[in-house]
């Protein structure tokens, strides 16, 4: 897993290296807009995870997703820190630790 100073340097690079899709978290699944498609929990796996801690705001706090489905849809999800935790599922909830 690579090291990246900023959440753009990694959302840049990952999109250009294997995770062209953005992702959007739904209750129960994610979406992907582009292809107007939602995958389920038991669909997708969390290949990798980073963090990021803005330098001025601990508000800035984000997670980004590197996301591969079970028919090959790659992707990416930026998910601050908790902040849709009680609005998703539990299923979601325990992929996404």
């Amino acid at each position: 897993m690579k090291n990246y100073d900023t959440l753009s340097e990694a959302i840049n690079d990952l999109q250009a290296n294997d995770y062209p899709y953005d992702f959007n978290l739904k209750p129960e699944c994610l979406e992907c807009a582009s292809l107007k498609i939602e995958i389920h929990p038991e669909d997708f796996k969390v290949d990798e995870l980073y963090r990021f801690e803005g330098m001025s705001s601990t508000d800035d706090n984000s997670v980004l997703y590197a996301i591969s489905s079970k028919n090959g849809i790659k992707g990416l999800l930026v998910d601050a820190y908790g902040m849709y935790a009680e609005n998703i599922s539990e299923a979601m909830r325990k992929k996404l630790r």
